[in-house]
């Protein structure tokens, strides 16, 4: 069993006005140091072991539904865990 953690986030180039917004009410609460935010998406996915490659079925997924790969970049780290 493998335990995925996915993190999708908005490409550089890419408008983020929920992390604007949630900027603007940071320094709102007096809180000025914060320079930036970035508002993104985290998964954790637990995958059952199979005859495929868990590294190209996790990026399958990703590729397909997890991240709009057009304005998105996904990662992810993949953990094998023993389930009880």
């Amino acid at each position: 069993m493998y335990k995925v953690k996915v993190y999708v986030t908005l490409r550089e180039n890419v408008l983020d006005p929920q992390g604007n917004a949630v900027k603007g009410a940071l320094h709102t609460l007096n809180y000025h140091e914060v320079q930036d935010v970035r508002i993104g998406k985290f998964m954790e996915l637990l995958v059952e072991k199979s005859d495929r490659d868990i590294d190209s079925v996790v990026k399958e997924m990703c590729e397909k539904l997890l991240a709009n790969t057009v304005i998105e970049d996904y990662r992810y780290d993949i953990e094998e865990v023993v389930v009880q």
